[in-house]
């Protein structure tokens, strides 16, 4: 009976024009039929979203989620790439190393270089060989120079030069403008350097002379050993001149050009090769100290100064410096 009263309210007239279910039928119809079609749409709306898997920010109505096998599958793949990058990323940190070194020895002969144009000198870019401390024979101790050091210059020999066997270097004048003719004061014109960890110049460069070939494009660089002299005071520039102490550089005139003693132009480029490795120092085995014994040298890969080559070249005329390296056609 009340739904036929209902029925008799609406007036045909208002729906003649609107389409099914739309809003003109819902303002002529009765409030419990509004409430009844919402919760049908509602309820349709709610299926909907679980079978496509609409997941509703307030419904939380979501039902697809992985399988324990999907997540282990994934972790699996994961570990796979992790292992096979591993390996390829350590590659690259020390190909930086090594390119590193070679950057800041580039760096090195740019700055000796310029040192010796604005200061119209001649200077000396000194190395650290390995057993320093030894006399022209060999033997240790140098007397003729150890005992000539001060209990201050011993401290800077043992505990910062022995570390830097192979891979340190600083800047060295032995006369400025205004030193009186025949009395040159030396001058160390910057601390003691260092190269990046896990690199060093290749001990060949201080030894021996040898040409290192390019397996695939054919060039050859020939490695002549380094010049060595005894007029270097050491380790600091107050240290006594002992002429029985020779060391190892390469040298820059006035002009910016390679000379062997600021006189004489050198003979041919230098080339001086980097080498990825390690130069395990010798230390007491209780308190650590660094001792006067020969240091364990290793290339890691062995002779990879030679078969994979970072060479630092330098131009004898010019005085500039270039990075030669092996290059994959």
């Amino acid at each position: 009976m009340k739904m036929e009263l209902y029925e008799s309210k609406v007036e045909p007239s208002s729906l003649r024009f609107a389409a099914p279910r739309s809003p003109a039928v819902f303002a002529a119809l009765p409030s419990s039929h509004c409430f009844a079609e919402t919760s049908r749409r509602a309820k349709e709306s709610r299926v909907q979203r679980r079978r496509t898997g609409d997941c509703g920010l307030r419904t939380g109505n979501c039902e697809s989620a992985f399988t324990i096998i999907e997540l282990l599958v994934v972790i699996s793949i994961l570990g796979i790439m992790a292992a096979l990058t591993v390996p390829v990323l350590k590659n690259f940190a020390k190909s930086d190393a090594t390119l590193g070194a070679s950057r800041q020895l580039l760096d090195g002969v740019a700055r000796a270089r310029q040192l010796a144009i604005s200061q119209r000198t001649t200077v000396y870019m000194v190395f650290v060989p390995t057993n320093f401390w030894n006399d022209t024979s060999g033997q240790w101790p140098n007397n003729n120079w150890w005992n000539n050091l001060t209990l201050a210059q011993r401290t800077v020999a043992t505990n910062n030069l022995c570390d830097k066997q192979l891979t340190g270097y600083t800047f060295v004048s032995l006369r400025s403008v205004g030193d009186q003719p025949g009395q040159g004061v030396p001058h160390y014109l910057a601390p003691w350097q260092t190269l990046p960890d896990n690199t060093f110049i290749a001990a060949q460069k201080f030894y021996t002379t040898n040409t290192i070939v390019d397996q695939i494009s054919g060039a050859t660089y020939p490695i002549s050993e380094f010049n060595y002299t005894n007029k270097f005071p050491f380790p600091t520039e107050t240290a006594f001149i002992s002429g029985t102490l020779y060391l190892p550089y390469i040298a820059f005139n006035y002009l910016g050009q390679l000379t062997v003693d600021g006189a004489d132009l050198a003979g041919q480029d230098e080339y001086i090769p980097i080498a990825k490795g390690s130069v395990l120092f010798a230390r007491d085995s209780f308190t650590k100290a660094f001792q006067f014994n020969p240091p364990d040298v290793a290339e890691t890969p062995p002779g990879n100064s030679i078969n994979s080559y970072n060479i630092v070249h330098i131009d004898r005329l010019t005085g500039r410096a270039v990075l030669e390296y092996q290059k994959v056609k």
